[in-house]
């Protein structure tokens, strides 16, 4: 197989026109989810289904899951299989849906037309997730034009709703469809990396978003003494739970970077509205993102005590509410296939030696994780999703085309 991979890697670098056209109708039809104020990823699901018809799949899997609050009531989930010379599949999964394109006034140029401006595109889910997507469908067209069979069968899979929780994306898919997996199968989430194409994700830490109420009593500014404060009480408590988590959990792992958990107070909302006002009620959250030694209830029993004790010096009262609660399953093995063939791959293609590695954020990766699918995240990014003017490279998408070719093949 050696022999082909200098044929493969020359017609991939044929297919940048091609590759903007694919990206260019991506970015004309938002698929943002009904939670974001969209109407699903339905449209978009057609221009790649038209796509990968033109590949001629040897499967074609639709498996759409239920959903009234969308036009049509379905959220689309797409599997391609191409058959290969051995048994088991590479999988490579996308995702079809995007966040929306934020305050306008912000980008240089419509966010749903895309701009090329050299090796640089411009357009909201050009980087997030239309560069996975449209990278592993270039490397298997590649096969299918030099008419070369891949080692094991290759699958794209293109899902819904990654970016609400993914109940009608993955999720689904792995209730509904099992059998299309294996332990054996090498899967690669590219939705996340770094610039130099070196990060593979193996590991995530456990997420915990974390809800404070306070209550006190509400009364004019002038007068303090007849009310209680609670944006005083909420200074307190947050600086009280900062300190009491971070000496609590001070453990560290290389893994990841950074390799200590985070544990960041971040959303506030609003109290009274006028200045002359001691507001009765106060409400901020808690970002932890924790490593995987570590239980969220240890967590949560610590932010519960230490905000406890700071409300009740100043006579007020908190509520601790866990809103969401994702505990990181078992980590893939640095030694797992799908790891191997990465690192292989990118040694290949960049000339880099590519490491695992843990991140803070969550991607799918982890629903395949506890179903004990070995599962590894990589892509070569900017790291410009979900900001104004979001982009990506041409030459990204060919070089993660060519690493996709590489474990296609089985070299």
């Amino acid at each position: 197989m050696n022999d082909y991979w200098p044929v493969i890697t020359r017609r991939i670098e044929t297919y940048v026109d091609e590759i903007v056209s694919f990206q260019a109708e991506l970015v004309a039809c938002p698929a943002i989810g009904p939670q974001n104020g969209g109407q699903g990823e339905a449209a978009k699901s057609l221009i790649a289904r038209k796509w990968l018809e033109r590949l001629n799949p040897d499967e074609l899997v639709e498996c759409h899951a239920p959903d009234p609050s969308v036009p049509g009531g379905w959220r689309p989930n797409l599997a391609a299989r191409f058959k290969g010379r051995g048994q088991g599949t590479v999988w490579v999964l996308s995702h079809l849906d995007i966040v929306p394109a934020g305050e306008i006034s912000l980008w240089s140029s419509d966010p749903f037309t895309l701009k090329r401006e050299g090796d640089r595109i411009f357009g909201r889910g050009v980087e997030d997730n239309h560069q996975g997507l449209v990278s592993s469908y270039f490397a298997m067209k590649a096969f299918r034009d030099e008419a070369v069979a891949p080692a094991l069968s290759v699958g794209l899979i293109f899902v819904s709703d990654e970016e609400t929780g993914s109940k009608f994306g993955l999720r689904h898919l792995l209730s509904e469809r099992p059998d299309l997996f294996s332990p054996q199968d090498l899967i690669i989430v590219p939705d996340a990396g770094n610039r130099t194409g070196t990060m593979i994700e193996v590991s995530e830490k456990s997420t915990l978003w974390l809800k404070f109420t306070v209550t006190g009593k509400q009364c004019h500014a002038s007068t303090p003494g007849l009310g209680i404060n609670t944006l005083r009480a909420s200074a307190r408590i947050i600086t009280e739970v900062d300190q009491a988590l971070h000496a609590a959990f001070t453990a560290a792992d290389a893994l990841f970077a950074p390799p200590s958990s985070t544990m960041e107070p971040t959303k506030k909302e609003a109290n009274v509205p006028n200045i002359n006002t001691v507001p009765g009620e106060d409400i901020f959250y808690f970002d932890c993102r924790i490593l995987p030694q570590y239980d969220p209830d240890e967590v949560i029993v610590v932010a519960e005590e230490a905000a406890q004790k700071a409300a009740a010096e100043l006579g007020a009262k908190v509520n601790v509410q866990a809103i969401s609660r994702e505990k990181a399953p078992e980590p893939t093995s640095p030694d797992a296939p799908v790891v191997l063939a990465l690192k292989r791959a990118v040694a290949e293609v960049h000339h880099r030696e590519a490491r695992p590695m843990g991140i803070g954020g969550a991607t799918v990766a982890a629903f395949f994780r506890r179903k004990g699918l070995p599962a590894a995240v990589w892509s070569t990014v900017e790291a410009h999703a979900h900001a104004p003017d979001e982009s990506c490279l041409l030459s990204n998408i060919l070089a993660d085309a060519k690493v996709f070719a590489h474990v296609y093949l089985g070299l």
